[in-house]
Formats: structure tokens, sequence, C-alpha cells
């Protein structure tokens, strides 16, 4: 069996193991899936680059995915796309596969995970508690495992407050950067598309596919790719209002971790950020969301309402009447607003914030569901507002929990802001020669530890390197001295403790040793068992794993 049709199969098996039914609107018959994923290693084997080979991917159900129904959580609503959005094709190209379509706050309207005729979707970690939304099924799927990725959506944090719930990462990225086309709107002038990851790295490389050339001009910004990066805080504890217990203590922790790895802090007024936060939902821009949904409510509502969510509805229905010059007084003190909250951040880098105030039970919510989601969005709300970029990250726990902060920025900073979460995990060094190269069999498995290609480099020219009879396919890289060459290398970071995880899986003959490379610098690198190699081809001329692949590939009839 293929190791790509292997993993599709054991995440259906996963998927049924967990009987968490609420994460899916729908799934993906696994014969197709499968079939998608053999067809992906016959392309593989053939010599075709594929980053994003076998990478399972969950999509948010306001997304359009080809051969499955866009609901955006309402049965009644559901129509039959023509085409993958651009966002899903693109990651599909990649090779990616889609497993089906994810749970979600009606509407894209919350940020609990609750507010669906589908069901409430449960926190990955405590299914007593509510797994955030409106992102939910898709946050809780990459939580679980079911999945790699998952895309979401955000347009007052739906992309960051499930994240933070479930101990994963979620990039909320400058508006306009990926494109909307295909995603039923909440408020169009506002909505992004984001991405689900376990790590950071594996998040920042669906990007790079997702990603469209700015539709706008990039305003000014200084040059800077690497520290001090220059983060900004609040000036008192208490400007951040009530939290959790034991949420300032964690929040306090990563503000000093970030320190420790050489930020420099500088302190700031939140009040434009949360004043402007209570506005996206008591002030007029409410009144967008009754723009994109309040006509098929409105028709809806009088043949009994079925399918929809009676707090959804009571916030699309009472936006209807909001008056004309009220939201152009909105939008006066928002640009009022929006100077002041770049005023205070100046020349920071970003504003690290936690991503929620508390993580609720689903009895919290229940009783009072408005309350308990105005209190969510009061770092998150203003971020789009604002026009600013976001990175959600894992901090950490508080009583057994996962717990979460986010990093805020300028429009276009997103890849600075990555640069900054990352200095929340530390990292590692690997060298990869064969099956774990970018678009190789075995690639997923590093990017499932959290690892990022950093470059492209050679060893000393001292290795040789043997094909093996393995399966999938795979090379032995073995230390020779003066009878050796130069293999061509991938360095990966990634983090430290993911070094240890690979460690501990690594079938034998593989093995972890330590490989010079052409700068002369040594590090944790891929090796063989010298035993392996008896009978085994010995292809070092060839320079590369890739090469030989691909000469091999072009001798078949």
């Amino acid at each position: 069996m293929s190791t790509t049709v292997s993993r599709v199969r054991s995440a259906y098996a996963r998927i049924e193991a967990v009987d968490r039914p609420e994460i899916w609107i729908d799934l993906r018959p696994q014969a197709e899936a499968e079939a998608e994923a053999e067809a992906l290693d016959t392309r593989i084997c053939a010599g075709e680059r594929l980053p994003l080979a076998g990478r399972l991917l969950a999509v948010k159900g306001n997304i359009d995915v080809a051969g499955l129904p866009t609901t955006a959580g309402c049965p009644a609503y559901a129509y039959q796309p023509a085409q993958d959005a651009p966002v899903v094709a693109r990651l599909r190209a990649a090779g990616a596969i889609v497993l089906g379509t994810t749970n979600l706050d009606q509407f894209a309207t919350g940020l609990v995970g609750t507010r669906s005729p589908y069901g409430a979707v449960r926190g990955a970690h405590d299914p007593a508690r509510i797994s955030g939304g409106s992102s939910s099924g898709s946050a809780v799927a990459v939580a679980l495992g079911l999945v790699d990725l998952a895309l979401g959506t955000d347009t007052a944090g739906s992309g960051r407050v499930p994240a933070a719930f479930n101990g994963i990462v979620g990039l909320k990225p400058t508006r306009g950067l990926v494109p909307t086309a295909g995603v039923v709107p909440a408020c169009a002038s506002l909505d992004c598309v984001t991405v689900f990851a376990r790590t950071l790295p594996e998040a920042e490389q669906a990007l790079t596919f997702m990603t469209s050339p700015p539709a706008r001009e990039l305003p000014p910004l200084p040059q800077r790719t690497s520290g001090p990066w220059r983060v900004a805080v609040p000036s008192d504890l208490g400007d951040l209002g009530d939290l959790d217990e034991g949420w300032a203590q964690a929040y306090e922790a990563a503000v000093e971790q970030l320190a420790t790895a050489g930020a420099q802090l500088r302190t700031i007024d939140l009040t434009p950020f949360t004043e402007a936060a209570a506005m996206l939902y008591e002030g007029a821009f409410v009144a967008e969301r009754y723009t994109a949904m309040g006509a098929f409510v409105d028709k809806l509502m009088p043949e009994g309402g079925e399918g929809l969510d009676p707090t959804v509805t009571g916030i699309i229905t009472r936006a209807r009447d909001i008056p004309a010059h009220r939201l152009f007084a909105d939008q006066a003190l928002l640009a009022t607003l929006h100077a002041r909250a770049l005023a205070e951040l100046a020349d920071a880098d970003a504003l690290l914030l936690p991503t929620t105030p508390g993580h609720p039970t689903l009895a919290e919510v229940a009783a009072n569901p408005l309350a308990a989601n105005a209190r969510l969005g009061r770092f998150t709300n203003s971020t789009n507002l604002f026009d600013l970029a976001a990175v959600a990250a894992p901090a950490g726990e508080v009583n057994g929990l996962p717990f979460g902060v986010m990093l805020i920025g300028r429009a276009f900073t997103d890849e600075r802001l990555a640069r900054i979460a990352g200095l929340l995990q530390p990292e590692t060094r690997l060298a990869v020669v064969g099956a774990h190269l970018t678009g190789q069999p075995l690639n997923p498995q590093l990017l499932s530890l959290g690892a990022r290609l950093d470059h492209t480099t050679t060893t000393a020219p001292a290795y040789r390197l043997h094909a093996l009879s393995t399966t999938p396919p795979k090379p032995g890289l073995v230390y020779a001295g003066k009878g050796g060459a130069a293999i061509e290398t991938e360095i990966w970071r990634l983090p430290a403790e993911g070094l240890g995880r690979l460690l501990a899986t690594l079938p034998r003959p593989m093995t972890l040793g330590s490989v010079e490379l052409a700068d002369g610098t040594r590090g944790p690198g891929f090796l063989c068992e010298p035993a392996a190699l008896t009978n085994a081809e010995d292809i070092t001329s060839y320079g590369s794993w890739r090469s030989y692949l691909n000469r091999r590939a072009g001798q078949r009839p």
C-alpha cells in the first residue's frame, strides 16, 4: 500500500475511533479520497514535486469544495459548487487531499462553536468546554489529529479563538492576501480565509500556496527580516480586564519568554483596540451581516425558520433596522480609533495579547450566549476593523488546558509575525537526503512535527548514498571519508521536542547521527546502519536521491 493511501486510510479509521460526528458536515467517500491519494503517489514516483503531497485537509463548511455541498452551517442554504474555491484548489494542486467540510457557527456568526443545527462542537481537550468558533470543526479536526491542515475564516476572531482553545496554530493573514472567492460572506469587507495546523511551520507552508499578489499597494514598512523584534504589551495587566484564573500568569510567562529570546518590550495603551472591538457587534458594522444573509433569513422565517440557529437569526434580523446615519458615525469613530491604535503601536513589530480572556464551558455559553461571545472577542474583534494581520499560537497550559496568545501587526507583516511567534518554541536543525525531502512520501512526517524547510545545501564531500530495498523507497547515507562525495541535502528546522519524537518512531535501518555539511558545520541528520547496505545499489554518482529517482523514472517503459 502506498504511503499516502495509508495515511488516508488511517485518517478515516481515526475519524471513526474518536467518534466526534459534530466536527463534520460532509465527509468524502473514503474510496474517493484513497483513489486521489494513489494518483498523487504515482505522480510523485514520476518525479513531480508536490510540496503538500499527502497532507490531509479539512475545509470549513462555508468554503466551496467541488463535489460537496456548501451549507454555511444551514441545511436549507446548501448549494452544490461547480468548482473548488481558489484557496482550496491551490492547496489541492500542491498535493493536499480534502477529507471533508467541517461544522461552524452558522453563517460564520459567532466565536463559540455551538450555533449550529449540526450540533455544538466540543473542545478537543475537554468535551465539557466549547471549541471556539466560528471555525470550530476545522480547529478540532486538526487538534485531534484527524487532518494535518484545515481552512477556516476570520471576521472577528474565528480563525484564532478556536486555535487558542484547542492548542494549535491559526494564521489570520492580511485582508486580501488570500482570495475569498468561493467563500460564503459573513461581513464581506472584513472576511479572511485562515489556516489551522498543529505547528507554525505547517501553517506557514500552507499559507504560501494560498496567497495571491496583493491587490492593493503595499504600505511602506521597515525592511526587517530579523530581530531584535519590538513587541508591544499592555502598560498594566489590569488593562486586559477580567481573565480566567491563571491566565494572567500564563500571559506574563509568554511575555517573559519573548524577552528571554531577545525581544524588546514596550508598553502601550490598549484602549483604542478594546473600544473598536466592542463596535463590531454593538455598533452599525453588524449591518453587513444582514447584507450577506438577511434576504435568505427573511425568506425562511415565515416558513418556520427550520434549521436556523435562533441566536444567529436574532443577530442578523436586528441588524436590518440599523439606520444609515449610525454607520457613518461609527466609521468616523473607527477612523479615530484606528489612528490612535497605530500611534500606540508606533514602530513596534507586533502586539502580544492573550487570544481570549478565558475558556467557557458549554453550559456557561448556553446560559448567556451573547455575553459569552462578546467576552471572547475582546482582543480579536478589532483586528480586521483595523486592517491588521495576526498569528494565534499555543503558549503553554492553564489547569491542564491549552492557553494561547496572539501576535497582531500592521498589514503585510504576516511573515514577521510568524518569526516572532516562532520565538515561543525552541528549534533544532535536521539534515534530510531521502524520502523525507520536500514532496517525497515521508515528508508529511516532518511537517506533522512542525518542521519547516530552511535551505538546500550539500553534505561535505565525505558520504556515499545507497538505494535501499524498503517501502517506500529510500536511500541510506553513510560516512565514507576520503572515498565519499557531496550529496544534496535539505536542512529543516523543527521544534526540539519533535526531534525526540522522530527518533522514537524511526524504523531500522535508519538512524539519526551527526552529519557534516558543505560549510563545515555539523548537526543531526538521517544516516543508515552499514549492515543494511549489503546488495544495495551505490547511487552516489547521481549526487542526490531526486536525481536517482528521476533517472529511474525516465528509464521505465
